[in-house]
């Protein structure tokens, strides 16, 4: 039985270890598309839609590429839609499904997307559109199936899951380090094809390092996985949620009641999916997350054009800066764990007297939405300033940002809703974000045109949206003083309600 226990450990850290690795080397490159347009546009990508403009006065003859940063802009706007708003689908998939079915569909899209980007040209730039949309939902899909893996490391579950997060947010400088081979004379289609190759290390993770099904939490006692398993302890995630909460409320109701009909009736217990989209805790989280993801969205696909402008079109000094924002995505995977250690800070500790695990998460789960939204303040205000110098802090700002929103994003949803419906909830809620981040096409649109490519007004009105977020962990915030405030006051009455009992008697 103990070299069962030690194996099954080994396998959670190798399995801990692979999905931090895959994370971070594929999960997120799309959102390193500032690196790659730069590489695109040297290949020639889009480029017949550049247009030359005779000078005045004898001045030389301009060109024009405001269609080409356009098209870009269109791409990656279509890409990062489909990455949130096919996580509905997906979701439902990898709660109905399992991890297996949901892995081969996103090796597959993620396989499919690298080969059409590899085989891709100036003359088929259009393909950058399903390619670019199939590595975006590809990714996303490895990165839903690994956030699971938390649940096997009960005491830092939200720390791993911010890892996770932040790892797929560092894993966009994978074409910061195409973009430099490409400088060293290695083609676009030879760094792709050696990414499409790396999907036979995902099917053996897949097969032999995760689960077919799901990881339940809490973790059963010898929980294990994987093919070379002599018995996979695979669990129904609705099915565990719903026993462990019936055995809990049985256990302090009705102890003497038979297991079977505690879980029945318990299983009730259980807050439905349609209760969870209509709570507050849902609609004020869909807020705090799509303004948040819009400005991310919208500086990372204006990155290049904006660059231009405050280089004065200088090649060298647009390369420069676009590589210092590429390098400071890869610190993501450090930032994000701070989220997590701040969610998990009071794991291991006593709870206050009454307090229940959940409203212990909640009430640490405040801080990180609150901190999280000062941080998208201060990125957005530095980015509404055209001073190309303060861009560096920008790129550090945006990173902390990132990693911390979506990692708390993640973490939330697992901590206030049941375990039964995080697919579905994570899925619904990236889908219906995305539909929001599609004004970030428009606001481009209105850039280059009505506001002649100063975006000072849309930085502006961004920056004023972005005070809304404070909703959210206030909000939560609030609902923890009321419970406890609920709860004292029962403590309370019921001492009092004892002492007269006692006095009477």
């Amino acid at each position: 039985m103990q070299g069962l226990e030690v194996g099954t450990r080994l396998r959670y850290r190798l399995t801990l270890a692979s999905g931090m690795l895959e994370c971070l080397g594929f999960a997120g490159v799309v959102f390193g598309f500032a690196s790659l347009v730069f590489v695109l546009k040297e290949d020639g990508y889009f480029s017949h839609l550049c247009v030359s403009v005779p000078g005045t006065n004898g001045t030389k003859t301009t060109t024009d590429c405001t269609m080409q940063d356009e098209q870009f802009s269109l791409v990656f706007t279509v890409a990062s839609f489909l990455n949130n708003f096919m996580t509905l689908i997906n979701g439902y998939l990898f709660d109905r499904f399992g991890t297996m079915v949901t892995r081969l569909l996103a090796i597959s899209l993620y396989t499919t997307g690298t080969i059409l980007v590899a085989f891709s040209s100036a003359a088929y730039s259009e393909l950058l559109y399903p390619a670019l949309s199939c590595i975006a939902v590809g990714g996303i899909l490895l990165l839903l199936t690994n956030m699971q893996v938390g649940n096997l490391f009960s005491s830092h579950r939200s720390t791993i899951i911010t890892l996770y997060n932040g790892a797929f947010d560092s894993s966009s400088a994978v074409f910061l380090i195409i973009k430099v081979l490409h400088e060293q004379g290695i083609s676009l289609r030879s760094s792709l094809l050696v990414l499409s190759s790396c999907s036979v290390i995902h099917l053996l993770r897949t097969f032999l390092l995760m689960p077919k099904t799901h990881i339940p939490y809490p973790l059963p006692q010898h929980f294990t996985y994987g093919l070379n398993c002599r018995k996979d302890n695979t669990y129904n995630v609705e099915q565990f949620e719903r026993m462990k909460d019936g055995g809990v409320i049985a256990s302090q109701e009705s102890p003497a009641e038979p297991e079977d009909q505690a879980q029945a009736q318990d299983s009730e217990n259980v807050a439905s999916f349609r209760s969870c989209v209509l709570s507050w805790f849902f609609l004020w989280h869909l807020l705090w997350l799509s303004i948040m993801q819009l400005r991310h969205y919208l500086f990372i696909g204006t990155l290049n054009p904006m660059l231009n402008r405050l280089a004065e079109n200088d090649p060298d000094l647009v390369s420069q800066y676009t590589n210092a924002f590429a390098i400071t995505q890869l610190f993501g995977v450090l930032c994000a764990p701070w989220n997590g250690l701040l969610m998990d800070r009071h794991k291991g500790k006593p709870l206050a007297p009454g307090e229940t695990a959940l409203e212990a998460d909640l009430r640490s789960s405040s801080l990180s939405l609150l901190l999280t939204s000062v941080q998208c303040l201060l990125f957005s205000l530095c980015a509404s300033f055209p001073l190309l110098p303060l861009q560096y802090i920008t790129f550090v700002l945006q990173v902390i940002n990132r990693s911390f929103l979506y990692g708390g994003n993640a973490a939330f949803i697992s901590i206030a809703f049941p375990a039964c419906h995080f697919g579905k909830l994570y899925g619904l809620l990236m889908a219906l974000s995305a539909i929001i981040s599609l004004l970030q096409y428009p606001c481009f649109a209105l850039v280059k045109g009505a506001l002649h490519g100063d975006p000072f007004l849309v930085d502006a009105a961004l920056s004023l949206l972005s005070l809304l977020v404070f909703i959210h962990p206030l909000y939560v915030f609030i609902h923890c003083r009321k419970v406890a405030r609920q709860r004292e006051d029962y403590t309370q009455s019921d001492n009092n309600g004892s002492k007269m009992a006692e006095a009477e008697f």
